[in-house]
């Protein structure tokens, strides 16, 4: 996906860039990516962040809704793990909390709660794609498994979670709007990790990429290593 979200001279709506220059959201993702690291978990900072936000605005665009919820969507993904300076759990509702308060004078209020909404359903925990907004962030938060976002440097150390990240060498989201389908690629070294092991730990999060995208009136599909599985 190489559509990038608009800059500030493009729409009066509150842009990507104008969060990634704000100083405190800034602090907000180093803080929660370095309570991650704390906890062994994979990277989720500043890359994830730019990532999901990115994806996620591509998603709406390529199926035509319109540039203002894409927007939003883009914005939701940027900080959709912002709560994890606070807590893992229910950090998808303490980030909902923490962007109403960083945004509440500088947003309408209906597009606000959608962002809201957007980062408060991100998890499997709870989480529902409940608007295109939600819908959007939770396809593009699901589809980063990459290799990258693995911190330990000897396999020796890795847990599942961390053995099936790496063994991921591409991951792709492919969004085709004729024929309203929604398939995330993936390309598994599968002498680091079975393809078993991505849904040991992922079933349910393709559960709920495939309520996304029925929500964005899609099917999801996922293909590992060139064979649709879903």
């Amino acid at each position: 996906m190489t559509e990038q979200p608009p800059s500030s001279d493009d729409t009066d709506l509150l842009t990507l860039e104008d969060v990634q220059l704000d100083r405190q959201i800034s602090t907000f993702i180093t803080q929660a990516d370095r309570v991650m690291e704390g906890l062994g978990y994979t990277e989720h900072g500043f890359r994830h962040a730019n990532l999901t936000a990115r994806i996620a605005f591509n998603v709406l665009s390529r199926l035509d809704f319109d540039e203002r919820t894409a927007v939003l969507a883009c914005l939701g993904g940027y900080l959709h793990d912002i709560g994890n300076m606070v807590a893992r759990d229910a950090h998808g509702q303490v980030g909902a909390m923490l962007a109403y308060d960083v945004l509440k004078d500088r947003m309408r209020m209906p597009d606000l709660a959608l962002v809201m909404g957007a980062v408060g359903n991100h998890e499997e925990e709870g989480g529902e794609g409940a608007s295109s907004v939600a819908a959007a962030v939770i396809l593009a938060d699901k589809s980063d498994v990459h290799r990258s976002r693995v911190r330990k440097s000897a396999q020796i150390d890795f847990d599942i979670h961390d053995r099936v990240n790496y063994a991921a060498e591409q991951s792709f989201l492919r969004v085709d709007s004729s024929a309203r389908t929604v398939t995330l690629e993936l390309t598994i070294d599968t002498e680091i990790s079975h393809v078993m092991e991505y849904f040991e730990i992922f079933l349910a999060r393709m559960v709920m990429c495939r309520r996304a995208a029925e929500r964005l009136d899609c099917q999801f599909k996922l293909t590992i290593n060139g064979a649709t599985l879903l």
